[in-house]
């Protein structure tokens, strides 16, 4: 990308599918547009797109059409709520739920050539430990891992973070609670996590806070409408705009490099994957 300013790229990623984690991505997109952030969502679950479809969205192509490259990355972005920018996956393609070197070659280069400025590229992965989980997560600038107090939520994130350490060499991680009954509930989950990593790996975990179970968060997906423009005094929308303002921040110097590190690591692991 050819901004002039920096770029704090994001993956948020999940060991677990159902941990609220596309909805967590839109409604901070949508708190970070709210205080003047240029926004970005990747939706980085290639095979099954979420993103679209939670914020009402109807693009007419998608990420398949820059990969093969039948389009630019630039024809490819929606605008969605408040202006965020959306580069919308496919649904139902089973072949790019594993991209293979050209393919990542592909997406690479359109990146280095989009020129509009943008503050914050949040990347929405698909729930699991495939191999583009690990290639976006390795390429952003930080990690962010969404659990919930579910234990099987708590196994999977632990076994994301255990891959990506292993097989990646990632340390830093930051994790954010979902659905929690209270503070000392989320606390409890990061916890447990935090002493399972201490103990059998050599990583680092940042408690980044939580988000309340909220019912309110439940309509507002059945009816296809952000939470935080639903409900936007509902306890989620309020624990949403706190969160937010972590990410306004400049981030902490120690944490990876912004988009040129993005862009320079997905060439690293797309040379990996041929």
């Amino acid at each position: 990308m050819r901004n002039k300013k920096p770029v704090r790229t994001v993956t948020i990623a999940s060991g677990k599918g159902g941990v609220g984690k596309t909805n967590v991505v839109a409604n901070l997109a949508i708190a970070l547009r709210k205080m003047g952030k240029e926004v970005m969502i990747l939706d980085a679950d290639l095979g099954l797109s979420n993103v679209d479809i939670l914020l009402q969205l109807t693009p007419r192509y998608n990420i398949q059409h820059v990969i093969s490259g039948e389009k630019r990355l630039k024809d490819v972005i929606v605008e969605g709520p408040y202006g965020i920018k959306v580069l919308p996956a496919s649904s139902g393609v089973q072949e790019l739920t594993h991209l293979d070197a050209l393919q990542r070659m592909q997406l690479i280069e359109e990146f280095e050539a989009y020129d509009k400025d943008i503050d914050i590229l949040l990347i929405d992965t698909s729930a699991g430990i495939s191999e583009n989980v690990a290639f976006f997560c390795v390429a952003s600038r930080e990690i962010v891992i969404v659990t919930s107090p579910e234990p099987t939520a708590l196994t999977d994130a632990y076994a994301l973070i255990k891959v990506l350490f292993t097989r990646y060499q990632e340390k830093e991680f930051r994790v954010l609670v979902n659905s929690a009954r209270n503070q000392a509930d989320a606390k409890d989950v990061y916890r447990k996590l935090a002493v399972a990593a201490d103990r059998f790996l050599n990583v680092s975990l940042d408690y980044l806070g939580y988000l309340p179970y909220d019912k309110l968060v439940h309509e507002a997906v059945r009816a296809q409408q952000p939470f935080i423009d639903m409900f936007p005094n509902g306890a989620a929308s309020l624990a949403i705009e706190e969160l937010a303002l972590q990410f306004a921040e400049p981030a902490k110097e120690e944490i990876k490099g912004g988009l040129q590190f993005f862009i320079g690591n997905m060439f690293a692991m797309a040379g990996e994957a041929r």
